[in-house]
């Protein structure tokens, strides 16, 4: 009895010494899955809870722990209002992260923890927040006539909207026809688009086009590539994601995009240094990396620091009226243009409105000529699948011409299923924004296939607001 005392005690010493082994090894260098997973956390809860105004703890437990991998259900997280700081730790003791609230500038993460440096990355007020006015969408937020009977019945299919909607909304003919909201969310929730935000990106560089200071045929983009092979990728060849630069989109562990987006604090430094594994033009490989370089060139080409920032509000949300739109940077002042762009889903309807209307808004031409079309051509090393203007023709694997779709419609497409469809031959725009990871399968395309099949066809007789913001819209 004796005999098995003493083993018994040894081997809870050996587990006692193993778990504050364990502990110290957690402590002084906890594995980079952690570090992401935190770092994940910190930045979501602080968009949700600074921008959006949620609760911290129902973010915590909606956005981060419920449909991801199990160990973020170990995520904790304190909110420091005082300092607009959000911490999380795993087991609320281990590798800690930080993300930081910059005010008008949304949040970003500080995997560092250097706030000084994040705080002063961008020395400069946010430009003044508008205010949307009460008139009827898209010139303001009045709801206008009453809703389409048919499409709003069609917003309330389950199956048709899918699991964890949050919003959607659907605009034909320059008009917001019916919208729909999930349970804690309305029409003034600002929500991230993921990489929606790639789209709204690639359009704020066209406003540079149009201004005459960058091109698709720009090459030598970035000193750090001018004595190599790297100095042949052109604009174009970012924008329709076939740089030919190396780069790991894979979120399910610690890969390029989860490295950029949560462990290094100046995002640039990953795809910038990354290795060419194709000629430029060549091989189509979907990355997150070539948006944020995107970001970075355009920043460049502004002229100056001051103005860069600005740039996006000035030439794109004021002109549009996106009033909630916030466009979040790196801790560095770099905008993260593959991902960190949140907005009502009336703004990001506004957005779709404007491409539909070829870059044109209230008579004004805001990008080239051409550009719009460009994100809806095709790149011949994506096998159709992907544009020339960072959008998609067929999201989610299947073809519009499977679905029995327009073949004008193209998409805008973001993690956790954000969509957007812009139909110019039927006049139609539908937003669709949520929670709803790729494992639950499900696809926007028979939502959009059921509007268009009770929708009017395109020269039908519509409401006069409609017919007037066409009229607008031409060049």
């Amino acid at each position: 009895m004796r005999s098995v005392l003493r083993i018994l005690k040894a081997f809870a010493l050996l587990l006692v010494l193993l778990v504050i082994a364990g502990a110290g090894w957690l402590f002084v260098r906890p594995p980079e899955l952690l570090r992401v997973g935190d770092g994940y956390a910190a930045k979501i809860v602080c968009s949700n809870v600074f921008i959006a105004g949620r609760d911290a703890d129902d973010v915590l437990q909606d956005d981060v722990q419920a449909p991801g991998n199990p160990l973020l259900r170990l995520m904790r997280v304190s909110v420091d209002r005082d300092n607009d700081r959000v911490t999380a730790r795993f087991m609320g003791l281990f590798a800690p992260s930080y993300a930081l609230y910059r005010s008008g500038l949304g949040c970003t993460s500080v995997p560092d923890g250097d706030f000084e440096a994040a705080a002063h990355a961008v020395p400069f007020d946010a430009p003044a927040r508008m205010q949307a006015s009460d008139a009827v969408w898209p010139e303001g937020e009045g709801a206008g006539d009453q809703p389409d009977g048919k499409i709003a019945a069609l917003l309330a299919d389950a199956k048709l909207a899918g699991p964890a909607m949050r919003a959607i909304v659907a605009v034909r003919d320059g008009r917001i026809v019916a919208e729909a909201y999930g349970p804690g969310f309305s029409a003034k929730t600002p929500l991230i688009g993921w990489s929606m935000t790639k789209t709204v990106n690639a359009a704020i560089l066209g406003r540079l086009m149009l201004d005459g200071k960058i091109s698709f045929d720009d090459d030598h983009l970035l000193a750090q590539w001018k004595d190599d092979a790297r100095g042949n990728i052109k604009v174009s060849d970012l924008l329709g994601m076939e740089s030919g630069l190396a780069f790991n989109e894979d979120y399910g562990d610690v890969a390029d995009v989860t490295r950029m987006l949560y462990l290094d604090p100046d995002m640039v430094s990953l795809p910038a240094n990354a290795p060419m594994e194709a000629a430029p033009g060549k091989r189509f490989r979907y990355s997150s990396g070539t948006a944020v370089l995107l970001s970075r060139i355009w920043m460049d080409r502004v002229g100056n620091a001051q103005a860069a920032f600005a740039y996006p509000h000035d030439a794109l949300f004021a002109p549009l009226g996106m009033t909630s739109a916030v466009f979040e940077l790196d801790a560095r002042g770099t905008f993260a243009g593959s991902s960190y762009l949140y907005a009502t889903a009336h703004d990001w309807a506004r957005f779709g409105q404007f491409l539909l209307q070829d870059g044109v808004w209230n008579g004004r031409r805001l990008l080239p000529e051409g550009f719009v079309g460009a994100m809806r051509t095709p790149t011949a090393a994506s096998n159709g699948r992907y544009t020339q203007g960072q959008a998609w023709l067929a999201p989610g694997g299947g073809s519009s011409a499977a679905f029995g779709l327009p073949e004008d419609t193209f998409w805008l497409s973001g993690h956790d299923g954000q969509s957007m469809a812009i139909v110019p031959s039927a006049n139609l725009v539908i937003v669709r924004l949520g929670l709803t990871p790729s494992w639950l399968d499900y696809q926007p395309q028979p939502l959009l296939k059921a509007i268009l099949a009770v929708s009017p066809p395109l020269g039908a007789p519509q409401q006069q607001a409609g017919s007037q913001q066409r009229t607008q819209a031409q060049p």
